[in-house]
């Protein structure tokens, strides 16, 4: 494990945060929706039928919206190091080498910005109506499940394999207020037109 703690940008250490507590709340809300109204996969039984829910799931879903075209513009641009690359499946035939564990997490995290994009694209196409109605055979709402696996899946991978690659020093420094002069937010505007006119590959 690391004895030093890694340096994260602070812009990334922010949206990282917000997009992290928008998602477990989508997440939370979508399945205790699920678990009220559906449940023909299995269900826990832990609340009654009631639309509140779906209204709150549907604010996370309002607020995680652009705050996921942000991240996902950032992770794109800026942070494309810490997403599947273009030899990622030779590095995965090297089991439990270091390069194996940083490729899942990688993997991890690109699979994360896939599941959440679904999410929210098949939150759309949904009518808040159709659960109340027992409607939930719609093409969209199976979607929307099978992105809430997704994201589930691959918020653990991602939690998981950043503890195994990083360690304690890792995930301390995703939630460190501290940042260097240079990573100020006054230059935030100098840099992301930098990003956006490098070509990502």
């Amino acid at each position: 494990m690391p004895q030093s703690k890694p340096y994260q940008p602070l812009l990334l250490r922010l949206l990282h945060g917000v997009n992290a507590i928008l998602v477990i709340g989508a997440a939370i809300t979508g399945f205790l929706v699920y678990d009220s109204w559906d449940g023909r996969f299995g269900k826990l039984g832990l609340t009654l039928k009631n639309r509140e829910f779906i209204d709150i799931h549907g604010t996370f879903g309002f607020f995680f919206l652009p705050f996921m075209i942000l991240f996902a513009i950032y992770s794109i641009r800026a942070g494309s190091k810490r997403l599947v690359q273009p030899d990622s499946l030779n590095k995965l035939t090297q089991v439990g080498k270091p390069i194996w564990w940083v490729t899942l997490q990688r993997l991890g995290n690109t699979l994360m910005l896939i599941a959440a994009i679904f999410a929210l694209v098949s939150g759309k196409f949904q009518d808040e109506n159709w659960l109340p109605n027992g409607e939930v055979n719609h093409v969209w709402y199976y979607i929307h499940l099978i992105a809430w696996c997704g994201i589930i899946a691959s918020l653990a991978i991602h939690i998981l394999m950043s503890i195994k690659v990083g360690g304690i020093p890792l995930i301390l420094s995703m939630v460190d207020t501290q940042f260097r002069p240079e990573d100020s937010p006054a230059k935030w505007p100098e840099k992301v037109k930098a990003w956006l006119r490098r070509p990502h590959l």
